[in-house]
């Protein structure tokens, strides 16, 4: 069965409601790596994602300093051009080669911006990416009206199909439509992360675009992960160093992961895939970046596009998340309202 679609915006691109996400897929070498990675599992999971119906597939430069936009490139090549998935891709954040485990910078000056498209363009192969989007708001002193009007030339030229934003905030959105349509935005969003819960609804009542990343809280919400396996984190993996994956934080996390598993029983799924379907049952949200670092891992969740979840399900949900204190930001999806009845025909009662 074909999976379900959804309108990205105003783009004219309807996206199958979870896509392929790749910053594991990078590998090891840099600040916010995974640690190892093997390319032939990566290669593998992309192509089975897309085999099994996915129609598109987010990277960013970042992500192994290039290397998981060339991965990309060797999943998809030889692809015949109706198989081919979209293609996202992002800019903005530098990773200095001679010193990979640095903070990256936040760059977004026009040269800069320009600049990297080209590397993008030919470590992925192609002419054209189908979103570009900025991946931070810089920290090198550029103004938004800069940035964002380049990324709207670069629309113009034809060197993108559409241009968005990741991870701003609701008054830069504002901003920025100001001075042109924003096509999308990507913000973190799961059911321990829930900020950007303002930012979508902004989305959905301006013709934007949302694609969600990181819904299963980089493993902690997929139900395979444990206070052992965290402790196992290797010193390159960046999660080692994140507060959600340590102490009460991490408990209070896998305890939340325990009642959405409780919840994907009942409807026959995965956690893994309960806690991405939970992410597509918010308005504004278009679809979800959920990543693969082999193909069993998208088996796990791909079911989440088709995933219902109904109001005593949410309720559930929300009752959870306020119980244990995760997180921050509104615990379920506002209540549906339901359509009004329809009036009697004239003349009768």
């Amino acid at each position: 069965m074909p999976l379900p679609t959804r309108p990205l915006g105003t783009t004219g691109m309807d996206l199958t409601v979870v896509g392929l996400g790749s910053w594991a897929v990078g590998g090891p070498g840099w600040s916010f790596g995974w640690g190892p990675q093997d390319d032939e599992e990566s290669l593998a999971a992309i192509r089975h994602g897309i085999e099994s119906g996915i129609n598109w597939v987010d990277t960013a430069a970042a992500y192994g300093v290039g290397h998981a936009e060339e991965v990309v490139a060797r999943a998809l090549h030889g692809l015949p051009a109706q198989d081919r998935p979209y293609l996202f891709t992002k800019c903005g954040v530098l990773v200095d080669p001679a010193d990979p485990y640095a903070k990256p910078r936040r760059a977004a000056a026009p040269a800069s911006i320009r600049a990297e498209l080209e590397a993008s363009l030919r470590r992925l192969e192609v002419e054209r990416v189908d979103l570009y989007q900025l991946h931070w708001p810089p920290d090198d002193g550029t103004a938004l009206e800069d940035y964002w009007s380049t990324m709207l030339a670069l629309k113009d030229e034809g060197k993108i199909r559409a241009a968005g934003l990741s991870n701003h905030s609701l008054a830069q959105l504002e901003a920025a439509a100001a001075i042109g349509h924003v096509d999308s935005l990507q913000p973190p969003f799961s059911a321990i992360a829930r900020q950007a819960a303002g930012e979508l609804a902004w989305c959905e009542a301006h013709g934007t675009g949302a694609i969600v990343y990181s819904p299963m809280h980089s493993g902690l919400l997929t139900g395979a992960f444990s206070e052992a396996r965290a402790a196992s984190l290797r010193d390159d993996d960046w999660r080692a160093r994140d507060p959600e994956f340590q102490g009460e934080r991490l408990e209070r996390n896998l305890a939340l992961a325990s009642a959405l598993g409780s919840v994907a029983r009942r409807h026959g799924t995965t956690t893994a895939a309960l806690s991405v379907a939970w992410t597509l049952g918010w308005p504004g949200v278009s679809a979800a970046i959920v990543g693969a670092r082999r193909p069993a891992q998208v088996d796990d969740w791909l079911p989440a596009a088709t995933v219902q979840l109904g109001e005593e399900d949410l309720d559930e949900i929300g009752r959870a998340i306020e119980a244990l204190g995760v997180g921050s930001g509104p615990s379920r999806p506002p209540k549906r309202t339901p359509p009004a009845p329809a009036a009697p025909p004239e003349g009768r009662q």
